[in-house]
C-alpha cells in the first residue's frame, strides 16, 4: 500500500453536465437571501433584552449554524462557477468537509437541545428556572459546537491517513463520506467510529421525537400548555422535521443514487439539506414566535418609512 500514489486534486464531475449559469443564477441570490433572513433574526435576538432567554438563545445559535453551513457551501461553489473550474485541492476538500460535517451534526445537536429546553418548560415547569441556568445554557452551547467539531476532526484525520486512490467527486461539494470513498482503504477503526457517530445521531433524533411525544401528552391535559406548544414548540418541531426530511433525501441519494436520474435532480438532492433549512428556519421562527415577529414588523416599517 505504501507504493500507491495519492491524488491531491479532485474533479467535481457534478458540474460537467449542468448549466453553470443556471446554478449560479439560483446560488447567488439564495446565498444572499440566506444571509439576510438569518442576520435579521440574529440581530433582533441580540439587541432585544427581553429575548435573552434560553429558547431564543438556542434559536439564535441555530441561525448562526445555518449561516455557517451556507458559507461553507455557497462561496466555494460560486468560485468554481465563476472560474469555470471543476478542480478542488485536497486541503480545500478537507476544509469544506469539516464545514459541511460540523453544520450537519450541529443542526441535530442544536435541535435536540431545543427539544430538551421545551420539554423542561412544559413538562417540568417547576424545575425550569433551577435547571436552565446561565451556566447550563453555556454548557449546552458548548456541547452543540464541540461535539460536531471534535467528531469532524477525528473522522477527517483518520481518513487522510491513507492514500487517495480516486479523484472524481460526483457532487457540488466535498464532504467526509466522499473522502472515505475516495481513500484506498478504510480500516476497522473508521467503521467503529462511523458506527458510534451514526448511533449518537440516532439517539439525538429519537430524543427529540420522545421529548415531543411527552410534550404533546402533557399539552392534552392543560390549556396553558397547549398554547405554549402552539406558540413555542410547533416552530421547533417544524424546523426539526424540515431538517430531518432534507437530510433523509441526501442520505437516500448517498445510498441509492443512480446514474439514471438527471444530474440536476441529483445535485438538488445532494445539496437540499444545506440550502433549505438555513433559508427556511429563520422564516419559520420569524413568523411563529410573536416577540420576534413584532420586532421584525417594527424594523421593516421603519425602513419603509425611511425610504
Amino acid at each position: 500500500m505504501d507504493n500507491v500514489s495519492s491524488f491531491s486534486l479532485f474533479s467535481l464531475t457534478a458540474l460537467n453536465d449542468t448549466s453553470r449559469i443556471t446554478i449560479f443564477s439560483f446560488a447567488l441570490p439564495g446565498y444572499f437571501l440566506t444571509i439576510f433572513v438569518n442576520a435579521v433574526l440574529i440581530f433582533i435576538i441580540v439587541l432585544e433584552k427581553v429575548l435573552h432567554q434560553p429558547m431564543y438563545i438556542f434559536v439564535c445559535n441555530l441561525c448562526i449554524n445555518g449561516l455557517y453551513g451556507a458559507t461553507g457551501f455557497y462561496p466555494p461553489l460560486l468560485y468554481y462557477l465563476l472560474n469555470e473550474t471543476n478542480v478542488i485541492s485536497l486541503e480545500e476538500c478537507a476544509i469544506q468537509s469539516f464545514a459541511i460535517f460540523t453544520y450537519a451534526i450541529g443542526e441535530f445537536t442544536n435541535l435536540s437541545v431545543m427539544a430538551f429546553d421545551r420539554y423542561l418548560a412544559i413538562c417540568r415547569p417547576l424545575y425550569y428556572q433551577t435547571v436552565m441556568t446561565t451556566i447550563t445554557v453555556w454548557k449546552l452551547l458548548t456541547f452543540i459546537w464541540m461535539f460536531p467539531c471534535c467528531t469532524a476532526i477525528l473522522i477527517i484525520l483518520m481518513t487522510l491517513r491513507f492514500p487517495i486512490c480516486m479523484n472524481q467527486i460526483n457532487k457540488l461539494y466535498c464532504e467526509t463520506w466522499v473522502l472515505e470513498r475516495l481513500a484506498c482503504r478504510v480500516d476497522t477503526a473508521q467503521f467503529v467510529i462511523n458506527g458510534i457517530l451514526t448511533f449518537a445521531v440516532n439517539v439525538l433524533v429519537w430524543f427529540v421525537f420522545l421529548s415531543y411525544i411527552k410534550i404533546v401528552i402533557a399539552c392534552k391535559h392543560s390549556v396553558q400548555n397547549h398554547k405554549k406548544f402552539i406558540t413555542t414548540c410547533l416552530p421547533h418541531l417544524v424546523a426539526f422535521l424540515n431538517y430531518v426530511v432534507w437530510s433523509l433525501f441526501n442520505s437516500l441519494y448517498e445510498l441509492f443514487g443512480t446514474s439514471s436520474l438527471p444530474q440536476g435532480f441529483k445535485n438538488l438532492l445532494s445539496v437540499s439539506f444545506v440550502i433549505v433549512p438555513p433559508l427556511v428556519n429563520p422564516i419559520i421562527y420569524g413568523i411563529a414566535l410573536t416577540p420576534i415577529r413584532t420586532k421584525a414588523k417594527c424594523i421593516f416599517q421603519k425602513l419603509s418609512t425611511a425610504y
